[in-house]
């Protein structure tokens, strides 16, 4: 980010106006550019992350010609209403395929800008890069629809990352839903988690300081108070706060953590109870998942993070991975933890530190 110039953060109103003029067929070239042409002071990067979804809000229904007939669920329950309700007959009408439908399908893409020096220092934009297919026929033509919900949810496509199925407009580029954390600025974020998640432990200490645990042995029962089988209850740092944490102080630091990892957050109520926080994701991943075999030496372990890391191009990399859980078993961490503790292999001392951390209180996502 540049300091001479003022910045003003991303706001929704002017990046939906900025995603609306992208012109489709240069889309993905353009969209850093356009971004830092309308917030100034800001450098863009943008990355994509393949997890396909596709929207039910917007089908619409094409003839054989090509012609749109109109919006997909108005159309099926016109239809209905016209042979009056007869399913059978629906089916019969429209399996031969001269009616199709169109959906739009997407992956997210993600938008980030330094506002700082610091790890949590940046700009993160969350967003849909979607294109719209021909997606197939009005009805699956081999089986007969059992309720009008068959209808209004086409399951009898099919829906992968790569699909041949014709290409109709796009991409587009369109802003996530603003409970889902489309504009973030990581270090607010940071802030407000762990605020919010020290208040409702605090809000919930009149019940925690009158709750037994208790415990039946050999020599009988024994009650203890929570707070004192917990004593740091307290004093609890969310996984997120401590995942960039760890980068800050880890061997990863000399990246950028947007460079390597994009965001999904979210930040919204749900019965009655905030609930915010994120899932790391990779935009690079090793071409193998790392497991803790049976037999493997810890030497072996050690070799094999180090391919991982030289595969992603980050010193340190396996251990952020084996926190999201997927690509690194957590077995893994705690074998080199023991490993460290018993002299047998080394790590710098910065990735040592971090590492038996997490092997006393384990956080993963």
């Amino acid at each position: 980010m540049s300091e001479e110039r003022p910045v003003r953060l991303p706001d929704a109103t002017t990046l939906e106006a900025v995603l609306a003029a992208l012109n489709p067929a240069s889309a993905d070239a353009e969209l850093a550019a356009a971004l830092a042409n309308a917030f100034p002071g800001f450098e863009f990067t943008t990355a994509a992350v393949d997890d396909l979804y596709w929207r039910g809000d917007a089908r619409m229904v094409l003839s054989a010609d090509g012609a749109r007939l109109g919006d997909h669920r108005a159309w099926v329950e016109n239809e209905l209403t016209a042979l009056g309700g007869d399913l059978t007959a629906f089916w019969n009408r429209h399996r031969s395929g001269e009616q199709k439908f169109a959906e739009w399908r997407g992956t997210s893409a993600f938008a980030c800008a330094a506002t700082g020096p610091g790890v949590a220092d940046f700009v993160q934009l969350s967003l849909g890069r979607e294109i719209e297919v021909l997606a197939g026929p009005v009805v699956d033509p081999d089986y007969r629809p059992y309720s009008a919900d068959d209808l209004l949810d086409p399951s009898w496509v099919l829906r992968e990352p790569a699909t041949d199925a014709p290409l109709l407009s796009g991409p587009v580029y369109r802003l996530g839903s603003r409970a889902a954390g489309s504009i973030v600025h990581m270090r607010s974020f940071l802030a407000r988690r762990a605020r919010i998640d020290k208040q409702q432990r605090q809000a919930n200490r009149p019940e925690l300081e009158n709750r037994i645990i208790r415990q039946v042995g050999p020599d009988g029962k024994h009650d203890t108070a929570f707070l004192d089988a917990n004593p740091d209850w307290f004093d609890f740092v969310p996984r997120e706060n401590r995942f960039f944490a760890d980068w800050e102080r880890s061997s990863a630091c000399a990246h950028r953590i947007f460079d390597h990892w994009a965001f999904d957050i979210h930040d919204l109520e749900h019965g009655g109870r905030r609930e915010i926080g994120f899932i790391p994701r990779p935009l690079k991943m090793p071409t193998e998942k790392l497991v803790l075999e049976d037999g493997i030496s810890v030497h072996r372990l050690m070799e094999r993070t180090k391919a991982i890391d030289t595969e992603i191009g980050l010193r340190f990399a396996w251990f952020f991975l084996m926190t999201h859980g997927h690509w690194v078993d957590p077995d893994v961490g705690e074998a080199i933890a023991a490993g460290l503790r018993q002299g047998r292999v080394r790590l710098p001392p910065r990735d040592a530190g971090v590492l038996l951390a997490w092997a006393d209180q384990p956080y993963l996502f």
